[in-house]
């Protein structure tokens, strides 16, 4: 059966909404924080070589960016149609190239000809290295996209802090070109550069979230990450050795466009320095949850709904609990991928549930994606349990019709 007819059978199988299947992301560089629910023993399942499985990413058409060794479609989501007694898997990119504006909505199919963000669990037991990714102009240079993105830290996955929930953002204020140059010298020649000297680090809360525009250099922290983003893999290292752990030095040359291979200078220039330096940095780029309606409001109707990534015009981001009991429709202007946290229940035709342990390659009910359709027509969401409520995520595409804030 051809991908558009398996899209169009999928489509009307789930009224609009599609199951996906979980992808998941090794990063080389990266020791597992084991709160996204695999298997123990499946973290290294793709061998060590790979490194960890420590990322899970979501309605995501973009494939990952992990060298030589990435295997094909790594990163990529599949839509699950079962076909009778068989089941039958898809690339969503490949059902949105076919069916364009059923899927994603003739507003972003017109202008973008594609999904053009993803989201992802990032789970890592220590912080990452201080790393930037690029501008669109930079990013242009490689054939690639900028991207800006936002963390927001769910308490569902986060029993443990892990070895240092805390990120360093940007620089001080008052930090010059040529101190980050100097360590950007270091870090080619394979000295230490310790360049988060240079950089303020915040404690991490469950509950909140942070926006990371393009240009800003960040060492995300240990704590267990959603993070929407918009459709790119582009990234290049710029601390070379994070907690005792050397970061392979190709790392900080990754997305340099071929002639500027070795310029250091290439390197400060990617930074948006004045963002990095902003003495206002957490006001401008923490998040709190912000309620989309009266708190007061919702709960009479069954429901509370949070925005919880809202400064990016490249995508945003709402946490939805249902209450225990209660059946509650909800309208979006725009389509939408989700992920479970927390209880079970029915999603229009489909049962979605919570898994507390995934094999890997096991299919779940815990991740879907609604089109704008079924998104504007509003999604039926009936939780039975007596106590425990329905918490999912919810990610958007660019410039959200129902955003209001920022």
């Amino acid at each position: 059966m051809a991908t558009k007819a398996v899209a169009e059978k999928a489509l009307e199988q789930g009224k609009g909404i599609l199951r996906l299947a979980p992808a998941w992301v090794p990063r080389s560089f990266c020791v597992p924080g084991r709160r996204i629910k695999l298997h123990p023993d499946d973290y290294y399942a793709l061998g060590g070589e790979r490194g960890g499985l420590d990322e899970r990413w979501f309605s995501s058409t973009t494939p990952a960016d992990n060298g030589p060794l990435t295997l094909p479609n790594e990163g990529l989501s599949f839509i699950v149609f079962e076909d009778g007694a068989k089941t039958k898997q898809i690339l969503l990119r490949d059902a949105i190239d076919a069916l364009k504006g059923q899927i994603i909505g003739d507003r972003l199919w017109k202008q973008y000809k594609r999904w053009p963000m993803y989201s992802k669990f990032f789970d890592n037991k220590a912080a990452l290295p201080h790393h930037i990714h690029h501008r669109d102009e930079h990013a242009k240079l490689t054939g690639q996209l900028g991207k800006p993105e936002a963390y927001y830290f769910p308490p569902q996955v986060n029993n443990h802090g892990g070895d240092f929930p805390y990120t360093f953002f940007g620089l001080y204020p008052g930090v010059t070109r040529d101190q980050v140059r100097k360590a950007l010298a270091d870090a080619a020649e394979g000295r230490d550069n310790a360049i988060t000297a240079l950089a303020p680090a915040y404690r991490l809360s469950p509950g909140t979230g942070w926006d990371v525009p393009p240009g800003v250099l960040h060492a995300p922290g240990s704590l267990c990450t959603y993070e929407p983003q918009k459709a790119s893999d582009v990234f290049a290292m710029y601390e070379n050795v994070t907690h005792d752990q050397v970061v392979p030095k190709e790392l900080l040359w990754k997305d340099t466009p071929k002639d500027k291979a070795d310029d250091v200078d290439w390197l400060l220039a990617v930074i948006d320095w004045d963002l990095n330096v902003d003495p206002d940095f957490a006001k401008n780029r923490f998040m709190q949850p912000i309620p989309v309606r009266p708190v007061k409001e919702m709960q009479a109707a069954g429901y509370i709904e949070n925005w919880i990534c809202y400064k990016s015009t490249a995508f945003s981001a709402k946490e939805l609990t249902v209450l225990p009991g209660r059946t509650v429709t909800i309208k979006d202007s725009g389509a939408y991928g989700m992920i479970m946290m927390q209880g079970h229940g029915k999603m229009g035709v489909w049962d979605i549930e919570t898994p507390t342990m995934i094999r890997f390659g096991q299919l779940t009910h815990d991740e879907y994606f609604v089109t704008e359709t079924a998104a504007k027509e509003g999604v039926k969401i009936t939780n039975p349990s007596k106590t425990d409520p329905i918490v999912m995520l919810k990610h958007f595409g660019p410039e959200n019709p129902d955003l209001t804030v920022n």
